[in-house]
């Protein structure tokens, strides 16, 4: 009754004194709010970005749904392993963050698939594993409840995969992926298996330490998860994903995430799309394809096949769209009607049946470009050198394609290595700096490029292969094919195509013909290591405020909540003292990280009573409350025990009440006697106040993670444990002082 009392105590005094501390609240009466739970150590579908914002992929739909359905939309980090939990008590709407539906089938209320993802194996760049069986002896790491472990663990795990994890030398489970890179660039692990598309984000983002294998592990489908049953709010978001797939802002968000490769939603067909004359044509082009397309100084697209775009569209009276999209995702981007049409320098050759073909507009060659000062003056002089093609290129057609000419397999044969890379700048450093000795690709751009690069390269005389660029349009779009090809070549006969090509300076390449598409990729600039440091600081400080509230409330409720209990414990009536005693030895026999669990989630499932996310934090501060007041009420027990029985009988003699006999002699005794043990337990506090991380409340240490995660980079961790030992150093002082002042009779 009396613990009852206490409870009900602190929850009702954690509310009042917790206005100034950030927590969700109640959206204003009439509107709607739609919380989405997810991971934030997840980029590139949840993270926290330098800001100190939760941004990612999954974020961004959210966001565009929110905005048109009108709702509020409430970003929650969690604990992965407890999102069922917050999901069932109503804490979170859904599941939205890279979410796998493969094997959860009938666990949960889905959307349609919206990404097809693949899990994938990272290495260190220097490892010797360059295939799966390579594997074999390993410690492989996983993130815990991942796809990667369903596909080695799982009911639905092919054989092939059971037999290759068995091989394994240990399949390691982590928490979050940042630690598990830690642990992959240490050596402690050989090997990480995770989602493709938070792969290659993470690979991005390292600096080149990690490579990809080829082979991929498993294939599977994201979906946003619901309540089992919710069909009415997950049709809904899915209603009005399906017209940010047909307004083509889905494919946005997925190109602005560098996600177009892997998504696959996909609208239901409409009456309403027409071609017309006031119709909206979008151009998908690759951004790093001077000069046919990409971005000049002021931030605008332009380009040859641009500059064609514009104009067909202005004759037509159309409205132009240029789409910058991912090269590897030419395809996925113009299936799902993300794009019109592919025009950006887009080879017809060995492409034919793909697509259907505007006639050819230039007529272009694959040359090869060499440092100045490079030896390579011939063909034949690559024997034995690193030569670099962009992936999915007619320069790579034209060593390894079905149609390639003995000569040029011979000459690839001939190399030390054919390395393929994402885009031509990438290339040009590498080429630079040595770590390549020559590029293969398309003259236009060649000649483009060593004009820009202030006479660094040269290139060489003879030509590799020639070729024709064409607009690639959806196979079997005739229609749309036949409005552009018609408009092209009355540009032609009244001059104007010839005007555009001399503006560009490729009159000597075209042959009438057109392909645009581009995508436009900031170059990635190392941030001074003093900004960089100032950034994380004031994000961490976020967190500094939540760890803080956490540390000071905890000590105000559980130091008098601890005496209250001893003296339960030390009562003479015998229920009270045994019930007390059993309530110390739960919260001393079980870990503080289960009992925030209980306070969070108890009472739904024990009740039936719904928590919202506003619990959050009251549950963070009465789980602190009741474990640290059971060890304060153990060491003040013992305080008070320690002191001699002479003094209780000299007091009984001067006659001392109960209360004056505790407040007068015992407790200054006490308190002198247990400011040691009282030291560490507030010092274990500062610590433990990472461990509400448990139930997705967000305090430093959690958000140092985060941050970490989105950056790839250690600091943050170690920067709050710079702040855990500062702090420390302030409380061990503060406490040292405290039992000097007692120690007066000394």
């Amino acid at each position: 009754m009396a613990l009852r009392k206490i409870t009900a105590f602190l929850s009702a005094a954690a509310m009042l004194l917790t206005g100034a501390v950030p927590v969700l609240t109640a959206s204003a009466e009439g509107s709607r709010t739609f919380t989405v739970g997810f991971d934030a150590e997840f980029p590139p579908y949840g993270y926290q970005d330098e800001s100190g914002e939760y941004v990612g992929f999954d974020l961004s739909l959210a966001e565009e749904v929110c905005k048109r359905q009108g709702w509020e939309l409430k970003k929650v980090p969690i604990e992965w392993n407890s999102k069922d939990m917050e999901l069932k008590t109503g804490a979170i709407d859904c599941i939205w963050n890279g979410f796998t539906i493969n094997g959860r089938e009938n666990d949960y209320t889905w959307s349609e698939p919206y990404v097809d993802n693949s899990q994938v194996a990272i290495v260190r760049t220097d490892s010797d594993i360059n295939v799966l069986s390579d594997m074999k002896d390993k410690i492989v790491a996983v993130q815990t409840d991942s796809s990667a472990l369903a596909a080695f663990t799982g009911e639905d795990a092919e054989e092939s995969n059971i037999e290759l994890a068995k091989s394994f030398k240990e399949l390691q489970q982590v928490g979050d992926y940042n630690s598990a890179f830690m642990n992959l660039e240490s050596g402690a692990v050989d090997v990480i298996c995770m989602d493709i598309g938070v792969a290659n984000y993470e690979i991005a983002a390292r600096n080149g330490e990690f490579r990809m294998l080829e082979e991929q592990i498993s294939s599977e489908e994201y979906g946003v998860g619901f309540l089992k049953g919710n069909t009415e709010l997950r049709d809904e978001v899915q209603d009005t994903l399906y017209d940010m797939v047909r307004d083509g802002t889905f494919a946005k968000i997925a190109a602005d995430w560098e996600l177009t490769d892997c998504v696959c939603l996909t609208a239901p067909e409409t009456d309403t799309e027409t071609i017309g004359e006031s119709r909206t044509f979008t151009v998908g082009f690759d951004a790093e394809f001077p000069p046919y397309g990409y971005q000049d100084e002021s931030g605008e697209y332009v380009g040859f096949d641009l500059s064609l775009a514009e104009e067909v569209c202005k004759r037509r009276g159309w409205t132009l769209v240029k789409q910058p999209i991912d090269w590897n995702s030419k395809d996925m981007e113009l299936k799902t009607g993300a794009i019109d049409c592919i025009w950006n320098g887009f080879t017809i050759n060995g492409r034919e049946n793909d697509y259907t073909w505007s006639v050819p507009y230039v007529d272009n060659s694959q040359v090869v470009v060499v440092r100045s000062d490079s030896d390579i003056k011939v063909l034949t002089d690559l024997a034995g050198k690193t030569v670099a093609v962009q992936a999915d290129s007619s320069a790579l057609a034209a060593f390894t394609g079905e149609d390639a000419e003995e000569s040029n397999i011979a000459l690839k044969d001939s190399f030390k290595e054919l390395q393929q890379v994402g885009d031509y700048n990438s290339a040009f450093l590498n080429l630079e700096s040595g770590a390549v000795d020559a590029i293969c690709m398309d003259i236009g751009v060649a000649n483009y490029e060593i004009a820009a690069r202030g006479g660094k390269f040269m290139m060489l005389d003879e030509h590799v292969s020639s070729e024709a660029y064409g607009i690639g349009f959806l196979k079997g779009n005739t229609e749309l094919r036949d409005q552009v090809q018609e408009t092209l070549l009355t540009m032609l006969d009244d001059g104007t195509f010839a005007r555009i090509a001399e503006e560009w300076e490729l009159s000597d390449s075209v042959c009438l013909t057109r392909d645009t598409e581009t995508k436009a990729e900031t170059a990635v600039q190392e941030t001074p290591f003093g900004e960089k440091l100032a950034s994380i600081c004031k994000q961490l400080l976020k967190g500094v405020g939540a760890s803080l509230a956490i540390f000071f409330l905890t000590l105000l409720f559980a130091l008098p909540l601890g005496l209250l209990i001893a003296f339960g414990k030390m009562s003479k009536f015998k229920p009270l003292s045994w019930l007390v005693t059993v309530y110390i030895s739960i919260v001393r026999g079980t870990p503080l990280m289960l009992q925030l669990l209980v306070v969070f989630f108890g009472p739904y499932y024990l009740f039936g009573v719904s928590t919202s996310a506003s619990y959050r934090f009251y549950a963070v501060i009465i789980g602190f409350t009741l474990n640290y007041a059971a060890y304060f009420a153990e060491i003040y027990r013992s305080g008070i025990q320690a002191v001699p029985k002479g003094q209780h009988e000299a007091c009984e003699i001067l006659g001392y009440s109960k209360s004056q006999k505790f407040f007068k002699i015992v407790f200054p005794q006490m308190v002198k006697n247990i400011i040691p043990s009282i030291t560490n337990e507030v010092i274990t506090l500062v610590k433990d106040t990472s461990l509400a991380f448990a139930i997705s409340y967000t305090e430093m240490f959690t958000l140092a993670k985060q941050v970490a995660a989105a950056q790839a980079t250690i600091m943050p961790l170690f920067i709050a444990g710079v702040f855990y030992y500062v702090f420390n150093a302030v409380v061990a002082f503060v406490m040292d002082r405290i039992e000097k002042k007692l120690n007066y009779f000394r």
